[in-house]
Protein backbone atom coordinates (compact mmCIF):
# COMPACT_ATOMS: atom_id res chain seq x y z
CA UNK A 1 0.00 0.00 0.00
CA UNK A 2 1.46 3.37 -1.02
CA UNK A 3 2.39 5.60 1.87
CA UNK A 4 0.51 8.87 1.87
CA UNK A 5 2.20 12.05 2.98
CA UNK A 6 0.18 13.81 5.65
CA UNK A 7 0.10 17.52 4.89
CA UNK A 8 -1.73 20.03 7.01
CA UNK A 9 -2.94 23.13 5.20
CA UNK A 10 -4.18 26.28 6.85
CA UNK A 11 -4.35 29.89 5.75
CA UNK A 12 -5.45 33.28 6.95
CA UNK A 13 -4.32 34.78 3.64
CA UNK A 14 -7.14 33.34 1.56
CA UNK A 15 -9.66 36.01 2.60
CA UNK A 16 -7.10 38.69 1.67
CA UNK A 17 -6.70 37.30 -1.83
CA UNK A 18 -10.46 37.07 -2.28
CA UNK A 19 -10.86 40.66 -1.11
CA UNK A 20 -8.12 41.76 -3.50
CA UNK A 21 -9.85 40.05 -6.45
CA UNK A 22 -13.09 41.82 -5.63
CA UNK A 23 -11.31 45.14 -5.13
CA UNK A 24 -9.66 44.94 -8.56
CA UNK A 25 -12.96 44.29 -10.32
CA UNK A 26 -14.85 47.03 -8.48
CA UNK A 27 -12.13 49.65 -8.93
CA UNK A 28 -11.84 48.80 -12.62
CA UNK A 29 -15.59 49.36 -13.06
CA UNK A 30 -15.29 52.59 -11.04
CA UNK A 31 -12.50 53.90 -13.30
CA UNK A 32 -14.48 53.07 -16.45
CA UNK A 33 -17.68 54.62 -15.05
CA UNK A 34 -15.89 57.80 -14.02
CA UNK A 35 -14.42 58.12 -17.51
CA UNK A 36 -17.85 57.64 -19.06
CA UNK A 37 -19.28 60.52 -17.02
CA UNK A 38 -16.38 62.83 -17.88
CA UNK A 39 -15.90 61.76 -21.51
CA UNK A 40 -16.37 65.23 -22.96
CA UNK A 41 -13.64 66.69 -20.80
CA UNK A 42 -10.87 64.48 -22.22
CA UNK A 43 -8.58 65.95 -24.88
CA UNK A 44 -7.98 62.57 -26.57
CA UNK A 45 -10.71 60.21 -25.34
CA UNK A 46 -9.76 57.49 -27.81
CA UNK A 47 -6.48 56.98 -25.89
CA UNK A 48 -8.45 56.46 -22.68
CA UNK A 49 -10.90 54.09 -24.44
CA UNK A 50 -8.00 51.95 -25.68
CA UNK A 51 -6.44 51.84 -22.23
CA UNK A 52 -9.72 50.93 -20.51
CA UNK A 53 -10.28 48.09 -22.97
CA UNK A 54 -6.88 46.68 -22.05
CA UNK A 55 -7.56 47.26 -18.35
CA UNK A 56 -10.93 45.48 -18.52
CA UNK A 57 -9.55 42.42 -20.32
CA UNK A 58 -6.48 42.26 -18.07
CA UNK A 59 -8.49 42.52 -14.84
CA UNK A 60 -10.97 39.82 -15.80
CA UNK A 61 -8.38 37.48 -17.35
CA UNK A 62 -6.03 37.65 -14.35
CA UNK A 63 -8.57 36.93 -11.64
CA UNK A 64 -7.07 33.40 -11.19
CA UNK A 65 -3.67 35.03 -10.63
CA UNK A 66 -4.90 36.81 -7.51
CA UNK A 67 -6.57 33.73 -6.05
CA UNK A 68 -3.56 32.64 -3.98
CA UNK A 69 0.09 33.33 -3.27
CA UNK A 70 1.20 30.44 -5.49
CA UNK A 71 -0.65 31.71 -8.56
CA UNK A 72 0.44 35.31 -8.01
CA UNK A 73 3.83 35.00 -9.69
CA UNK A 74 6.57 37.57 -10.08
CA UNK A 75 6.01 37.96 -13.87
CA UNK A 76 2.33 38.65 -13.22
CA UNK A 77 3.16 41.25 -10.58
CA UNK A 78 5.62 42.96 -12.90
CA UNK A 79 3.10 43.05 -15.76
CA UNK A 80 0.32 44.24 -13.45
CA UNK A 81 2.43 47.10 -12.09
CA UNK A 82 3.49 48.02 -15.61
CA UNK A 83 -0.15 48.39 -16.69
CA UNK A 84 -0.85 50.59 -13.66
CA UNK A 85 2.17 52.82 -14.29
CA UNK A 86 1.39 53.03 -18.01
CA UNK A 87 -2.13 54.19 -17.23
CA UNK A 88 -0.83 56.89 -14.91
CA UNK A 89 1.62 58.22 -17.49
CA UNK A 90 -0.95 58.01 -20.33
CA UNK A 91 -3.18 60.39 -18.38
CA UNK A 92 -1.07 63.32 -19.64
CA UNK A 93 -1.83 62.23 -23.21
CA UNK A 94 -5.54 61.45 -22.85
CA UNK A 95 -6.71 64.12 -20.41
CA UNK A 96 -6.67 67.90 -20.67
CA UNK A 97 -3.82 69.74 -18.98
CA UNK A 98 -6.19 71.91 -16.97
CA UNK A 99 -7.95 68.88 -15.49
CA UNK A 100 -4.63 67.29 -14.52
CA UNK A 101 -3.44 70.48 -12.79
CA UNK A 102 -6.72 70.82 -10.94
CA UNK A 103 -6.24 67.38 -9.36
CA UNK A 104 -8.19 65.17 -11.74
CA UNK A 105 -7.76 61.39 -11.28
CA UNK A 106 -5.42 59.31 -13.39
CA UNK A 107 -6.77 56.79 -15.90
CA UNK A 108 -6.47 53.75 -13.59
CA UNK A 109 -7.53 55.86 -10.61
CA UNK A 110 -7.72 53.79 -7.40
CA UNK A 111 -7.26 50.54 -9.39
CA UNK A 112 -3.53 51.21 -8.99
CA UNK A 113 -3.75 50.46 -5.26
CA UNK A 114 -4.83 46.90 -6.09
CA UNK A 115 -1.56 46.30 -7.92
CA UNK A 116 0.41 47.59 -4.92
CA UNK A 117 -1.64 45.45 -2.51
CA UNK A 118 -0.86 42.37 -4.57
CA UNK A 119 2.84 43.06 -3.97
CA UNK A 120 2.16 43.50 -0.24
CA UNK A 121 0.23 40.26 0.18
CA UNK A 122 2.67 38.27 -1.92
CA UNK A 123 6.00 39.50 -0.62
CA UNK A 124 5.44 41.51 2.54
CA UNK A 125 6.30 45.10 3.36
CA UNK A 126 9.54 45.25 1.34
CA UNK A 127 7.78 44.34 -1.89
CA UNK A 128 5.01 46.78 -0.99
CA UNK A 129 7.54 49.57 -0.47
CA UNK A 130 9.04 48.91 -3.90
CA UNK A 131 5.69 48.95 -5.74
CA UNK A 132 4.31 51.98 -3.90
CA UNK A 133 7.52 53.93 -4.56
CA UNK A 134 7.23 53.23 -8.29
CA UNK A 135 3.59 54.41 -8.22
CA UNK A 136 4.60 57.53 -6.29
CA UNK A 137 7.24 58.45 -8.88
CA UNK A 138 4.77 57.91 -11.73
CA UNK A 139 2.17 60.12 -10.03
CA UNK A 140 4.68 62.93 -9.50
CA UNK A 141 5.77 62.72 -13.15
CA UNK A 142 2.13 62.77 -14.32
CA UNK A 143 1.27 65.81 -12.22
CA UNK A 144 4.44 67.68 -13.13
CA UNK A 145 4.67 69.46 -9.80
CA UNK A 146 4.52 67.99 -6.26
CA UNK A 147 1.03 69.25 -5.45
CA UNK A 148 -0.40 68.85 -1.99
CA UNK A 149 -3.17 66.40 -2.92
CA UNK A 150 -0.76 64.27 -4.97
CA UNK A 151 1.71 63.98 -2.10
CA UNK A 152 -1.16 63.13 0.26
CA UNK A 153 -2.34 60.28 -1.97
CA UNK A 154 1.20 59.00 -2.50
CA UNK A 155 1.96 58.90 1.23
CA UNK A 156 -1.39 57.24 1.95
CA UNK A 157 -0.76 54.42 -0.54
CA UNK A 158 2.83 54.02 0.61
CA UNK A 159 1.99 53.75 4.33
CA UNK A 160 -1.10 51.58 3.85
CA UNK A 161 0.65 49.08 1.58
CA UNK A 162 3.67 48.73 3.88
CA UNK A 163 1.41 48.25 6.89
CA UNK A 164 -0.60 45.56 5.12
CA UNK A 165 2.59 43.84 3.97
CA UNK A 166 3.89 43.77 7.54
CA UNK A 167 0.62 42.35 8.84
CA UNK A 168 0.77 39.60 6.22
CA UNK A 169 4.29 38.66 7.31
CA UNK A 170 3.16 38.45 10.95
CA UNK A 171 0.16 36.33 9.93
CA UNK A 172 2.39 33.91 8.05
CA UNK A 173 4.73 33.57 11.02
CA UNK A 174 1.72 32.87 13.25
CA UNK A 175 0.51 30.24 10.79
CA UNK A 176 3.84 28.45 10.88
CA UNK A 177 3.92 28.50 14.68
CA UNK A 178 0.37 27.21 14.99
CA UNK A 179 0.94 24.53 12.35
CA UNK A 180 4.01 23.23 14.15
CA UNK A 181 2.17 23.26 17.50
CA UNK A 182 -0.68 21.21 16.03
CA UNK A 183 1.76 18.72 14.51
CA UNK A 184 3.58 18.33 17.83
CA UNK A 185 0.25 17.83 19.59
CA UNK A 186 -0.71 15.12 17.11
CA UNK A 187 2.69 13.43 17.51
CA UNK A 188 2.31 13.54 21.30
CA UNK A 189 -1.09 11.86 21.14
CA UNK A 190 0.32 9.16 18.86
CA UNK A 191 3.26 8.65 21.22
CA UNK A 192 0.91 8.23 24.17
CA UNK A 193 -1.15 5.70 22.24
CA UNK A 194 1.96 3.70 21.34
CA UNK A 195 3.14 3.88 24.94
CA UNK A 196 -0.14 2.37 26.14
CA UNK A 197 0.05 -0.42 23.57
CA UNK A 198 3.67 -1.16 24.43
CA UNK A 199 2.96 -1.17 28.15
CA UNK A 200 -0.04 -3.47 27.77
CA UNK A 201 1.77 -5.92 25.47
CA UNK A 202 5.50 -5.91 24.92
CA UNK A 203 6.65 -4.81 28.38
CA UNK A 204 4.47 -7.37 30.13
CA UNK A 205 5.75 -10.18 27.88
CA UNK A 206 9.36 -9.20 28.50
CA UNK A 207 8.78 -9.08 32.26
CA UNK A 208 7.18 -12.54 32.16
CA UNK A 209 10.10 -13.95 30.14
CA UNK A 210 12.54 -12.51 32.69
CA UNK A 211 10.71 -14.10 35.62
CA UNK A 212 10.25 -17.48 33.96
CA UNK A 213 13.86 -17.55 32.79
CA UNK A 214 15.14 -16.95 36.31
CA UNK A 215 13.00 -19.84 37.58
CA UNK A 216 14.03 -22.32 34.85
CA UNK A 217 17.75 -21.51 35.00
CA UNK A 218 20.36 -22.52 32.43
CA UNK A 219 20.00 -20.99 28.96
CA UNK A 220 16.54 -19.79 29.90
CA UNK A 221 18.08 -17.70 32.66
CA UNK A 222 20.36 -15.96 30.12
CA UNK A 223 17.36 -15.39 27.86
CA UNK A 224 15.47 -13.95 30.83
CA UNK A 225 18.37 -11.62 31.64
CA UNK A 226 18.42 -10.31 28.07
CA UNK A 227 14.66 -9.85 28.15
CA UNK A 228 15.03 -7.88 31.38
CA UNK A 229 17.60 -5.58 29.81
CA UNK A 230 15.37 -4.96 26.81
CA UNK A 231 12.42 -4.28 29.11
CA UNK A 232 14.36 -1.61 30.98
CA UNK A 233 15.63 -0.05 27.75
CA UNK A 234 12.17 -0.01 26.20
CA UNK A 235 10.58 1.35 29.38
CA UNK A 236 13.16 4.15 29.43
CA UNK A 237 12.43 4.97 25.79
CA UNK A 238 8.68 5.07 26.41
CA UNK A 239 9.10 7.19 29.53
CA UNK A 240 11.44 9.62 27.80
CA UNK A 241 9.19 9.94 24.79
CA UNK A 242 9.76 9.40 21.12
CA UNK A 243 11.27 12.54 19.65
CA UNK A 244 8.91 13.77 16.92
CA UNK A 245 10.51 14.37 13.52
CA UNK A 246 11.53 17.90 12.75
CA UNK A 247 9.19 19.92 10.60
CA UNK A 248 9.31 23.11 8.64
CA UNK A 249 6.48 25.20 7.30
CA UNK A 250 6.29 26.31 3.70
CA UNK A 251 3.95 28.84 2.15
CA UNK A 252 1.87 27.26 -0.59
CA UNK A 253 -1.33 28.00 -2.45
CA UNK A 254 -3.53 27.25 0.55
CA UNK A 255 -1.26 28.70 3.18
CA UNK A 256 1.29 27.14 5.48
CA UNK A 257 2.27 23.56 4.60
CA UNK A 258 4.05 21.52 7.26
CA UNK A 259 6.31 18.71 6.02
CA UNK A 260 8.62 16.26 7.74
CA UNK A 261 12.28 17.04 7.07
CA UNK A 262 15.63 15.54 7.95
CA UNK A 263 17.93 17.60 10.14
CA UNK A 264 21.67 17.21 10.59
CA UNK A 265 22.68 16.87 14.24
CA UNK A 266 24.19 20.01 15.70
CA UNK A 267 26.31 20.51 18.77
CA UNK A 268 24.05 21.71 21.57
CA UNK A 269 25.46 24.55 23.63
CA UNK A 270 22.43 25.63 25.67
CA UNK A 271 20.97 23.97 28.76
CA UNK A 272 20.22 20.24 28.44
CA UNK A 273 18.21 17.86 30.54
CA UNK A 274 20.67 15.71 32.46
CA UNK A 275 18.08 12.93 32.62
CA UNK A 276 18.32 12.36 28.85
CA UNK A 277 22.08 11.74 29.18
CA UNK A 278 21.67 9.34 32.10
CA UNK A 279 18.77 7.35 30.62
CA UNK A 280 21.05 5.07 28.47
CA UNK A 281 22.76 3.83 31.67
CA UNK A 282 19.57 2.19 32.91
CA UNK A 283 19.64 -1.59 32.46
CA UNK A 284 18.45 -4.79 34.05
CA UNK A 285 21.01 -4.44 36.85
CA UNK A 286 21.21 -0.66 36.92
CA UNK A 287 18.29 1.17 38.51
CA UNK A 288 17.90 4.88 37.69
CA UNK A 289 15.90 7.14 40.03
CA UNK A 290 15.46 10.72 38.84
CA UNK A 291 13.16 13.72 39.43
CA UNK A 292 10.00 14.11 37.42
CA UNK A 293 11.02 17.59 36.24
CA UNK A 294 13.96 18.35 33.89
CA UNK A 295 17.38 18.68 35.50
CA UNK A 296 18.91 21.48 33.45
CA UNK A 297 22.64 22.11 33.21
CA UNK A 298 24.82 23.70 30.53
CA UNK A 299 25.63 21.13 27.84
CA UNK A 300 29.39 20.81 28.63
CA UNK A 301 28.74 20.37 32.37
CA UNK A 302 25.94 17.85 31.78
CA UNK A 303 28.10 15.77 29.43
CA UNK A 304 31.05 15.74 31.83
CA UNK A 305 28.81 14.76 34.74
CA UNK A 306 27.24 11.96 32.69
CA UNK A 307 30.73 10.76 31.69
CA UNK A 308 31.71 10.63 35.35
CA UNK A 309 28.63 8.50 36.08
CA UNK A 310 29.62 6.22 33.21
CA UNK A 311 33.12 5.87 34.64
CA UNK A 312 31.68 4.95 38.03
CA UNK A 313 29.50 2.25 36.43
CA UNK A 314 32.51 0.92 34.52
CA UNK A 315 34.29 0.52 37.84
CA UNK A 316 31.31 -1.38 39.19
CA UNK A 317 31.39 -3.85 36.28
CA UNK A 318 35.17 -4.16 36.38
CA UNK A 319 35.66 -4.67 40.10
CA UNK A 320 32.29 -5.91 41.38
CA UNK A 321 31.50 -8.23 38.45
CA UNK A 322 28.83 -8.40 35.78
CA UNK A 323 26.27 -9.72 38.28
CA UNK A 324 26.60 -6.73 40.62
CA UNK A 325 23.64 -4.41 40.87
CA UNK A 326 23.94 -0.62 40.81
CA UNK A 327 21.64 2.24 41.71
CA UNK A 328 21.79 5.80 40.35
CA UNK A 329 20.01 8.49 42.33
CA UNK A 330 19.66 12.02 40.87
CA UNK A 331 18.83 14.89 43.24
CA UNK A 332 18.10 18.35 41.85
CA UNK A 333 18.74 20.81 44.68
CA UNK A 334 18.26 24.60 44.37
CA UNK A 335 22.02 25.28 44.29
CA UNK A 336 23.52 21.99 43.13
CA UNK A 337 22.94 18.67 41.43
CA UNK A 338 23.86 15.54 43.37
CA UNK A 339 24.21 12.11 41.75
CA UNK A 340 24.83 9.05 43.87
CA UNK A 341 26.06 5.81 42.29
CA UNK A 342 25.84 2.82 44.66
CA UNK A 343 26.54 -0.86 44.12
CA UNK A 344 26.21 -4.10 46.10
CA UNK A 345 29.70 -5.35 45.33
CA UNK A 346 32.40 -6.47 47.75
CA UNK A 347 33.61 -2.91 48.34
CA UNK A 348 37.10 -1.46 48.03
CA UNK A 349 39.77 -2.53 50.50
CA UNK A 350 41.27 0.29 52.54
CA UNK A 351 44.23 1.92 50.77
CA UNK A 352 43.44 0.30 47.43
CA UNK A 353 42.64 3.60 45.67
CA UNK A 354 45.93 5.19 46.72
CA UNK A 355 47.78 2.07 45.61
CA UNK A 356 46.04 2.09 42.22
CA UNK A 357 46.87 5.75 41.71
CA UNK A 358 50.51 5.03 42.55
CA UNK A 359 50.51 2.26 39.95
CA UNK A 360 49.27 4.70 37.31
CA UNK A 361 45.64 3.55 37.29
CA UNK A 362 43.81 6.88 37.28
CA UNK A 363 40.23 5.77 36.64
CA UNK A 364 38.82 7.29 39.83
CA UNK A 365 41.38 10.09 40.07
CA UNK A 366 40.91 11.42 36.53
CA UNK A 367 37.69 10.02 35.04
CA UNK A 368 35.64 10.89 38.11
CA UNK A 369 37.34 13.30 40.50
CA UNK A 370 39.17 15.17 37.74
CA UNK A 371 35.95 15.82 35.82
CA UNK A 372 34.13 17.03 38.92
CA UNK A 373 37.04 19.25 39.92
CA UNK A 374 36.96 20.93 36.50
CA UNK A 375 33.26 21.60 37.01
CA UNK A 376 33.89 23.17 40.41
CA UNK A 377 32.28 20.22 42.17
CA UNK A 378 33.42 17.26 44.19
CA UNK A 379 33.40 13.47 44.15
CA UNK A 380 33.20 11.58 47.44
CA UNK A 381 33.78 7.83 47.51
CA UNK A 382 32.59 5.76 50.47
CA UNK A 383 33.31 2.05 50.54
CA UNK A 384 33.06 -0.56 53.23
CA UNK A 385 34.48 -4.02 52.54
CA UNK A 386 31.63 -6.44 52.03
CA UNK A 387 28.98 -3.72 51.86
CA UNK A 388 29.48 -2.17 48.41
CA UNK A 389 30.67 1.22 47.28
CA UNK A 390 28.96 4.59 47.04
CA UNK A 391 30.16 7.50 44.87
CA UNK A 392 28.56 10.89 45.45
CA UNK A 393 29.02 13.47 42.66
CA UNK A 394 28.14 17.09 43.44
CA UNK A 395 28.07 19.89 40.86
CA UNK A 396 27.17 23.52 41.73
CA UNK A 397 24.56 25.05 39.44
CA UNK A 398 25.34 28.76 39.54
CA UNK A 399 29.01 28.44 38.64
CA UNK A 400 28.31 26.19 35.67
CA UNK A 401 25.46 28.36 34.42
CA UNK A 402 27.80 31.38 34.38
CA UNK A 403 30.44 29.31 32.62
CA UNK A 404 27.91 28.10 30.03
CA UNK A 405 26.80 31.68 29.28
CA UNK A 406 30.43 32.77 28.91
CA UNK A 407 31.11 29.95 26.44
CA UNK A 408 28.05 30.92 24.38
CA UNK A 409 29.41 34.45 24.06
Amino acid sequence: MARRERVMRMSVELPLWRALAGYRVLTMLYAVGFFATAYDGFARPWVAVGYYCVLFVWTVATLPNVASAASCTKPFLAADLTIALTGILLTTVADAHERIQSGGPTLPSIWTAGSVLAFAIKGGWRWAAFASTAVAVANLVERGTPARDTIHNVVLVWVASIAIGYVVEVARASERTLARALEIEAATRERERLARDIHDGVLQVLAMVQRRGAVLGGEAAELGRMAGEQEVALRTLVAGGLVPPSRVSQDAADGAVVRVVEEQPVEQTGPVDLRSLLAPFAAARVNLAEPGAPVLLPAPAAKELAAAVGAALDNVRRHAGEDARAWILVEDEPDEVIITVRDDGPGIPEGRLAQAEGEGRLGVAQSIRGRLRDLGGSAELISTPGQGTEVELTVPKEKNVRRGKAEQR
